[in-house]
């Protein structure tokens, strides 16, 4: 049975993505089978990891129902990926069905044990597709980055948490939060650390005690096609990101205890 982690912020540019990427090759890399999911309509996750997202069938054609999700499922450096492009962004128009929430559930529940973890990369909103994460996951990450409009995004996470226990998904957990392009010694680093462990209490979690540091390595792994695990991986954010995976399967599994 797949343990689903959910990578989730509605604020833009606050590392999902990259956290995502490095998750997948961090678990690979610890001889687990792992599934990436691409719910953001940018398509950022199979980009990243060298997939041509324009020319092949993605999550899309899945949660409609016209490709079996097997189908859909391409290879990557980094484990199997579901790719997504720009035909996701119809998803709040197109998929209002009723039982609409459950689309990507149902999609992944042939895969439930082909895989011992499944990544999902969710958008920049709080929309139909987050739901839909929401739904399927066991756990949720959220990275911000240390300012203070990122902080402003995840406190408004807390009311679709709330929603998705209350009516689809009660056994969701919030991991903890993660704060990337970490520095220390900044000043507002450190005051934007105080008010994320506020919010972390709102949320019945934590702060988690890795905090990723900058490097160019990150901003430079992606026109690799690769993690930066894989691309730098003696670089400080990929020594962050095995920390952090530390406490994320720890956190995964008392969650699942």
């Amino acid at each position: 049975m797949s343990a689903v982690i959910a990578i989730t912020n509605q604020k833009g540019g606050v590392g999902k993505t990259t956290t995502s990427c490095a998750l997948l090759a961090g678990l690979q890399q610890r001889g687990a089978k792992v599934l990436g999911v691409d719910l953001d309509p940018q398509g950022s996750l199979g980009f990243c990891l060298g997939l041509d997202i324009d020319n092949c069938a993605t999550i899309y054609d899945v949660m409609k129902g016209t490709v079996p999700v097997r189908d859909v499922i391409v290879p990557s450096e980094c484990g199997d990926i579901l790719p997504s492009n720009i035909l996701l962004s119809a998803a709040e128009l197109e998929f209002n069905r009723p039982g609409r929430e459950f689309l990507l559930k149902a999609a992944l529940s042939e895969l439930q044990n082909d895989y011992d973890y499944i990544i999902v990369d969710t958008p920049p909103a709080l929309n139909v597709l987050t739901v839909n994460a929401y739904v399927v996951a066991d756990g949720l990450v959220i990275p911000m980055a240390p300012e203070i409009l990122s902080l402003l995004g995840v406190a408004q996470i807390r009311e679709t948490i709330d929603t998705v226990r209350r009516c689809y998904n009660s056994r969701l957990k919030v991991l903890g939060i993660l704060l990337n392009k970490y520095n220390q010694r900044f000043t507002l680093n450190r005051e934007v650390l105080d008010m994320a462990e506020q919010i972390a209490a709102q949320l019945d979690t934590r702060v988690f005690q890795t905090k990723v540091r900058s490097s160019v390595s990150v901003a430079e792994a992606p026109a690799h096609g690769e993690s930066v695990l894989t691309y730098a991986p003696s670089s400080k954010p990929a020594e962050d990101f095995r920390a952090l995976l530390d406490e994320v399967t720890r956190e995964l599994g008392q969650a699942g205890s």
